[in-house]
């Protein structure tokens, strides 16, 4: 069975792809900045802040380890938000390029 030969240059052309694209680097370099930033306040603040990441919270837990979990639930919430994201847009993106390069 022969394979199908695909025009990945006129794909790349297509006005849809090229929405699609900018649209999914968009999103992605936001995030992207945003999830560096977050992870590095810890070390940051531990270093240059260690008062406030030694207040007790509950017990023998204080900000510093407060705040180390809460890097697991904005990972779990910026994946959920692009999972939304993803359903929401870029398949329908994906689905009319599909559709258009099928025609």
């Amino acid at each position: 069975m022969a394979e199908k030969k695909y025009d990945w240059s006129a794909i790349a052309r297509n006005p849809k792809f090229v929405e699609l694209h900018h649209k999914k680097s968009a999103f992605l370099f936001g995030w992207w900045i945003f999830s560096c930033a977050y992870y590095f306040m810890l070390p940051i603040g531990a270093a240059y802040t260690p008062g406030i990441f030694r207040v007790k919270v509950l017990g023998p837990v204080n900000v510093g380890y407060v705040f180390a979990l809460s890097q697991f639930f904005v990972s779990w919430g910026i994946a959920l938000y692009y999972s939304h994201v993803a359903n929401k847009d870029f398949d329908r993106l994906t689905r009319e390029l599909i559709d258009e390069l099928h025609k």
